[in-house]
């Protein structure tokens, strides 16, 4: 697949609290994406901060960092044409409030701070490659070709 793009998603410790991990792989498989990497890990504060590190002295830094590090999360990659934006909509909107039901947050997320899932934004491809790295080695990340991508794109 040439225009392959590669975006990393986190089924945060509320979603693995509550057994959501394979219901949203499944829905990640069914619209046709590939799972390249996964691996379920529990995040360091160490980590925690360089992946929040945007977000530093705001007021809720402290509290992202309690919550991701509180219990584990499952990190993966998934790849597909245009696949960061696939993700992001399948995901529905940072508040579960506002997001359309069957989405993922829409379906299962209730509050803002507890919304399931976290996954690499568009608007910043150099963000999505940095958290890919922070989460994997190269060695980690599989190529290889699904029996039905040639029924997935022109």
């Amino acid at each position: 697949m040439s225009d392959a793009e590669r975006t990393f998603v986190m089924v945060k410790p509320d979603g693995v609290q509550r057994g959501l991990i394979g219901e949203i792989i499944s829905r990640f498989e069914e619209r046709g994406l590939k799972l390249v990497g996964a691996k379920f890990t529990q995040i360091s504060e160490e980590l925690a901060h360089e992946h929040y590190g945007e977000h530093e002295g705001k007021p809720f830094f402290d509290g992202l960092v309690e919550f991701i590090t509180a219990g584990p999360v499952m990190a993966m990659v998934w790849e597909g044409q245009d696949a960061t934006r696939q993700v992001r909509t399948m995901m529905g909107a940072t508040d579960p409030a506002e997001s359309a039901p069957g989405t993922i947050r829409g379906d299962f997320g209730l509050d803002l701070g507890r919304n399931v899932i976290h996954g690499s934004d568009h608007a910043d491809e150099g963000a999505n490659v940095r958290e890919i790295d922070l989460f994997f080695d190269e060695d980690e990340l599989q190529d290889y070709e699904r029996i039905d991508e040639t029924w997935l794109y022109e």
